[in-house]
Formats: structure tokens, sequence, C-alpha cells
């Protein structure tokens, strides 16, 4: 058997209803709220609440907001009046169960209508996408076939000119009879050619052999100078100004990351494997660096305790590697050791000194890590503050700056409940 709900509070306008419900103790995600036009209903197992509305209501857009161990209504009304009360005066049981079943049967209909009218909104975009990409691939065909055509007219228009080039060189040269006429009656008159009545002289045979040699040893010797020698191998040697971007001597980090790196390279160095403890392990085990990886492979099998240990002993024989305690970090989160987790972000952000860009991710991880425990230790103040840290590291990381916005309405829901 429920238990019913009588504490409540209540104020209306002329057009709305502001009604606020409490929900002490009750967990959000179990609470099921119904509203209909005439009825409203909230369960939230054992308790329950529900309230036959003094007049009807526009369901569609009044509200629910849950936040702070309360439920906060705005029912928007259909009428601008004052209502006398909040539920209606004497109601039976029958008329509650008939508006508990009209209140149902109008919230089914009104999904049925919503569900059509999404799948028919889903078609029309379904069959206009459809039509858009056709009208695409229409175009895109037709361009190619477009492009298909002009280059095969212009192969067709290259292979008959040169097929006219081919004809034009295959065929002798010929002399009109008009203009060969008139090269030899001038050659008759500067004496070199007699006339065609006379006899002529017949040269000896070697004359028009030696010039035709002589021709023919020109020719070639124009088709030898015609053709260029082939280009000499060679390589070329080119160099690029370096980019330089100076830094102004007030903004320059030149000394701070000097720092880190020395630091970096002491700790690499700083090896404790000279304690009797170590001596049976294995060569690979006493390299704090495998270990890390080691580490790393374990937390992602989600096996925290194994990768612990993993840790544990990487910082037993180099103490000065700030990731090692970063990491040891991220599992005592996921096992809740909250207290060692906000130690071991404290210790790497001490070894993450001084700040400079090659640590800035890691250090917004271990403010972001050491904000998470101290949340989750119900210290927001404390914990806002270190995801405020994280920020100023990377102010676009967006994660972030949605918890931290989650944290800032913790805090304040809080206050305004001591207030209150």
């Amino acid at each position: 058997m429920p238990v019913r709900v009588s504490e409540f509070s209540w104020q209306q306008t002329p057009s709305t209803v502001f009604l606020s419900l409490p929900l002490r103790g009750v967990c959000v995600r179990d609470a099921d709220v119904f509203c209909g036009e005439s009825y409203l209903k909230v369960n939230f197992p054992p308790f329950l609440f529900e309230v036959f509305l003094y007049a009807p209501i526009d369901d569609g857009n009044s509200k629910a907001k849950i936040g702070n161990d309360t439920i906060l209504f705005t029912l928007y009304k259909k009428e601008p009046v004052l209502w006398e009360a909040l539920s209606m005066p004497d109601v039976d049981k029958d008329m509650m169960k008939r508006i508990r079943e009209k209140s149902i049967l109008q919230a089914q209909e009104k999904a049925k209508e919503a569900t059509e009218a999404k799948a028919a909104a889903k078609r029309e975009d379904q069959k206009y996408a459809l039509g858009v990409m056709m009208k695409i691939e229409e175009e895109e065909r037709k361009k190619i076939e477009d492009m298909k055509e002009n280059e095969r007219k212009k192969a067709t228009r290259e292979l008959e000119a040169w097929k006219e080039c081919q004809r034009k060189a295959e065929e002798p040269k010929r002399i009109p009879k008009k203009e060969k006429c008139q090269q030899r009656k001038q050659a008759e008159e500067r004496g070199t050619l007699k006339p065609q009545g006379l006899p002529r002289k017949v040269a000896p045979a070697r004359v028009p052999t030696r010039g035709k040699n002589w021709e023919n040893i020109f020719s070639e010797k124009l088709k030898e100078d015609s053709i260029p020698a082939p280009r000499s191998a060679s390589s070329i040697q080119i160099s690029f100004t370096p980019r330089i971007f100076p830094t102004a001597l007030r903004e320059s980090q030149v000394a701070e990351e000097e720092e880190w790196l020395h630091k970096q390279a002491e700790a690499r160095r700083a090896m404790s494997t000279d304690l009797p403890e170590f001596g049976d392990l294995r060569e690979e085990e006493k390299n704090p660096d495998w270990l890390k990886e080691k580490g790393n492979k374990l937390f992602a099998t989600e096996n925290y305790l194994a990768a612990v240990n993993a840790y544990n002993l990487a910082i037993r024989l180099n103490s000065k590697i700030p990731l090692l305690y970063l990491n040891r970090a991220a599992c005592h989160l996921k096992l809740k050791n909250l207290h060692k987790a906000i130690e071991d972000s404290s210790k790497a952000l001490e070894l993450l000194t001084p700040p400079v860009a090659d640590n800035a991710n890691a250090r917004m991880k271990a403010y972001v890590r050491r904000g998470t425990a101290f949340c989750q230790l119900e210290l927001y103040v404390e914990g806002l503050q270190d995801y405020e840290a994280a920020l100023k590291i990377d102010s676009t990381n967006t994660v972030v700056q949605n918890d931290a916005e989650r944290i800032r309405n913790i805090i304040q829901g809080t206050a305004l409940k001591a207030h209150d």
C-alpha cells in the first residue's frame, strides 16, 4: 500500500500554477511523473502523490523540474482565472477512476499521434534526401558524360589533324606548269640553261654524283645539328631560412623549461635498486617506465588493484616521477580510495614544477582528479577550486567546463536549501 504525500505547497497567477513537492530521501531516477489535463500523479515508491486539478491545464506546455530533493511543476491554465483550490471538491472514487482512465486514454492518443507525426516526418525527410541524392547523381552522371563527349571530340580532331599532316608529308611537291616555264625562261636569260632546240653537252657522270653526295652530307649535318644534346644530371641543394618566432623576455619560459627538463633527467637517473628487497626482481621489473606501462595496461583492463601494485613498486624504485602518482590517483578514484587519490594528486602537482607547457596536460589531470575526489567527499567548494585551476590551464575543455558548472549548481542549490 503506497504512502500518500500530503505535504506540498502551491501558488497561482491568473494563467499559471506553481506546485512544489518534496522528495526527501528518494533517488530522482525513481520518480515517475504523469500529467494530464485534469490529473497529476507522482509515484516515487513507497510514496504516491496525486491530485485531481480544479480546472483543465495545457499539459503539452506544462513543465516539471526535478532537483535538490524537490519537484517544481509549472502548470499553464487553459482559461486565465483564479482557482478556489488546487483540486476538485467532493471527488468520489468513481469520478477519480473516470478521470484517471480519461487522462490515460488522452495521453495514449497524444503519444500515438506524436509517434505517427514523427514517422511521417522521417518518411518525408528520407524521401527528400533520396530525391536530392538522385538529383546529385543525375547531375554527376551528366557531367561525366559531357566530359567523355568532349574528350572524344578532342581526340577525333587531333586524329584528323595528324592524318592531314601525314598526307601532306607523303605527297611529292608539284610545281605548276606555268611556274615551271617561268623558271626555265629565267635560267635561259642568265645563260645557265641552253635553249631546248640546241643539243646539250653531257656532263661527266661523276659531277652530279659528287653534288648529290655533298647534298646528302649537308642534309645529314643539318639533322644532327637540330637534335639537342642530352642534359647532364646534377643535384640541387636547397636551403631554407629557419622560421623564428621571438618571445618577449617577460613572457619567456626558457628558464622554467630548462629547470623542468633538468628535474626530469634527475628523476630518470634516481634509481633505488640497491635495496635488498629488490634483489629477486627480473631486470625489466627494475625499470620504473616498464612498471608504469604495465600499470597502464592493467588499468585499461579494469584490474585496478594490480595496477596500484605496479605503480607502488615503480614509486619505490623512483619516487621522483610525477606520472606514477598521477596514474595511481586514477586507480584510487576507481577503487573509491578518495583520500589516497587526493594525496597522490597533490604529490603529482608538487613534482610537476615549475609549470611549463610540457607538463600542462599532466597538471590539468591532477587538478581534475583531486577535484573529483573532493566532490565525491561532498567537499564541493574545494573541488570547484581545483576545476577552476584546471580551466586556467585549458579554458577550451568543454568536459571540464560542464563539470565545473554542475558543481556550481550543486553549491548554489545547497546554499539555497540551507537558507530556506
